[in-house]
C-alpha cells in the first residue's frame, strides 16, 4: 500500500476562512450595532424598540430614533462580537436594519 503525502494533512487543524477572520480582527476595538433609516417603520416603532429591547428611556431611545431618521443611522449598542450579533438579529426580527461592525 503506497502512503501518499497530502499538504493538507499537516495544515493547521483550525479552518482557513476561520484564520482568515480572526486575523482581521483587532479585539480591543469594541462591536457595534448599526441601525439604518428606512423607509418602512414610523419613528414611534423605532423608538418603541430602543425602549422594549435595550432598555433606553424614552428620550435615549427618541434621541437614536431621531439620528437615525436624520443622519440615516446610529449606533445603538457597543461590545463583545457575540452581543452584539444577537442583539443585530434582535433589530431584524422587530424589522429594523441592522448592521454589526467594529469600532473604527
Amino acid at each position: 500500500m503506497a502512503v501518499m503525502f497530502s499538504p493538507l494533512a499537516s495544515a493547521s487543524s483550525v479552518p482557513l476562512a476561520e484564520q482568515l477572520s480572526h486575523a482581521d480582527v483587532d479585539v480591543a476595538r469594541p462591536w457595534q450595532v448599526t441601525v439604518w433609516d428606512d423607509p418602512v417603520n414610523l419613528t414611534s416603532y423605532v423608538t418603541y424598540v430602543f425602549q422594549r429591547h435595550f432598555g433606553y428611556s424614552r428620550t435615549r431611545a427618541e434621541e437614536l430614533m431621531w439620528q437615525v431618521h436624520r443622519e440615516g443611522r446610529a449606533i445603538v449598542a457597543a461590545g463583545d462580537r457575540e452581543l452584539m450579533a444577537r442583539h443585530c438579529e434582535a433589530m431584524h426580527i422587530y424589522g429594523l436594519w441592522a448592521t454589526i461592525g467594529q469600532a473604527p
